[in-house]
């Protein structure tokens, strides 16, 4: 089990997250760039670029391609509910629900736990502890989460 701190900077004037380990060192930096809808691009603590989650302009409800390097890997899409958000998944067979609040979410692969999120209260920023099961999918589950804040803020959440 890996348990990462996701942080959104308090003076950034684009989308701007650091991403701890519990020790406190930085796994990754998440900067945001000017575009047309949310583009936020994942670097390793030594500023190699990792990946990008790419907001999709101009759809009814929030959609966001994820990238690993230059090769696109999944596709982020809220789907249309009333009561507790849910996500569009298309990832490795993986599928996304969050609860009424929107504070907590769950991504499974079938009957595994793949990670669980939940947003820490009385912070200034957004701020989300993240349980990933296998460290191998962290960068992944990462994307997820940076699509799934951004889908919020798409929407004035």
């Amino acid at each position: 089990m890996m348990r990462l701190l996701f942080k959104q900077r308090f003076f950034s004037w684009f989308d701007s997250y650091d991403i701890y380990d519990e020790d406190g060192n930085t796994v990754y930096v998440v900067k945001g760039e000017l575009s047309w809808g949310h583009r936020l691009q994942i670097y390793d603590a030594y500023g190699n670029h990792l990946g990008t989650v790419q907001e999709k302009v101009l759809t009814w409800l929030p959609k966001f391609e994820l990238y690993v390097g230059n090769r696109q890997v999944g596709v982020l899409e809220k789907e249309f509910t009333f009561f507790r958000p849910k996500f569009n998944l298309d990832c490795n067979g993986w599928t996304v629900e969050g609860d009424f609040w929107e504070w907590d979410y769950t991504v499974m692969d079938g009957p595994r736990t793949v990670m669980s999120l939940s947003k820490e209260l009385w912070n200034w920023t957004d701020t989300y502890s993240m349980d990933i099961s296998r460290p191998e999918d962290a960068l992944l589950c990462l994307m997820v989460v940076l699509a799934i804040d951004a889908a919020k803020c798409s929407q004035g959440d």
